[in-house]
């Protein structure tokens, strides 16, 4: 990339797509500045450190997987929606596991992904409060994704059958929690 053309946007999707390589841990301003072919110290101009770099790297993944799973649910409500939700979030973090490792970091409520999960809870028993079902979904799917990125599945079975009896589970689940409350 031209020096003359790099910008604060240019430089969180260069780091992204560092992150998808090298792990968002391993993320560095050095390997950063090679790959724009500027010195380290010009990174500065455009994140304040890699603490900042980190958080728009997170900042824009979490926009990124909200337009993806936002197209994924678009349509449809309940157990669908769920599957759906699921298997883009799998999707995407399979292409993207530094972006994805990247969401991991608490978003708070403006957290597109829980914003849609709530939605895709209509039809479902309300939980009371919302968070645990949003909590519980996200903490199995976020394991399997991990495992799985991990090569966690050694056994020779197919893994999407295991993720969808995962995701399956977790949709009888809460369809069995007694309106407004836990079972």
């Amino acid at each position: 990339m031209p020096r003359g053309r790099l910008d604060r946007a240019a430089v969180v999707a260069a780091g992204a797509a560092l992150a998808d390589e090298v792990g968002f841990d391993h993320l560095a301003m050095g390997p950063l500045a090679e790959r724009l072919g500027v010195r380290a110290p010009s990174l500065y101009k455009h994140v304040e450190s890699l603490a900042g770099l980190k958080n728009a790297v997170s900042a824009l993944a979490r926009h990124e997987v909200g337009d993806v799973l936002r197209r994924a649910v678009t349509g449809r409500s309940g157990p669908d929606a769920l599957r759906a939700l699921a298997d883009a979030l799998r999707h995407w973090a399979r292409a993207h596991p530094g972006r994805y490792a990247a969401t991991v970091r608490s978003a708070g409520v403006d957290d597109p992904a829980l914003a849609l999960f709530s939605r895709c809870l209509d039809g479902f028993p309300p939980p009371d409060p919302p968070v645990d079902a949003a909590r519980a979904f996200r903490s199995a799917s976020h394991g399997f994704i991990t495992l799985e990125s991990a090569g966690g599945f050694g056994l020779p079975h197919d893994v999407d059958r295991s993720y969808r009896y995962l995701v399956d589970t977790l949709i009888t689940g809460l369809s069995a929690v007694p309106p407004g409350g836990n079972p």
